[in-house]
């Protein structure tokens, strides 16, 4: 049995592409353009693609999000990895490195996601 923790628990509030049309206000083709630019990143959720709604800010994707994700890609990361590390508490920053991203602490969350190998 896993210790990881759930879905659900890594994240209050999932959202599907049709989510992310209506918010972000664009088609669903360029809701995956943002896929492939990792300017957000889904992961799969019960076979769905989800991206957290920890990665919005209002109705935009939050600036600092797009560096992070592409070191975590860069470092071989799947998008389903990456989505849940950037989710899951991180012990050397102490809390999720979305909330540190969040709380503007973008260079320490990097450091930290370019050591990870």
């Amino acid at each position: 049995m896993s210790d990881a923790p759930t879905d659900d628990a890594l994240s209050e509030h999932w959202l599907t592409v049709p989510d992310l049309v209506e918010i972000l206000q664009v088609s669903p083709g360029r809701i995956h353009r943002l896929f492939e630019q990792r300017t957000l990143l889904p992961a799969r959720v019960d076979g769905v693609l989800k991206v957290p709604a920890e990665f919005l800010d209002d109705a935009e994707p939050l600036p600092e999000l797009r560096g992070t994700l592409v070191v975590l890609g860069d470092n071989g990361f799947s998008d389903d990895e990456a989505v849940r590390w950037m989710l899951t508490v991180e012990d050397s920053i102490g809390v999720a490195p979305i909330a540190a991203l969040r709380a503007g602490r973008k260079a320490e969350v990097r450091r930290v996601a370019q050591s990870l190998l």
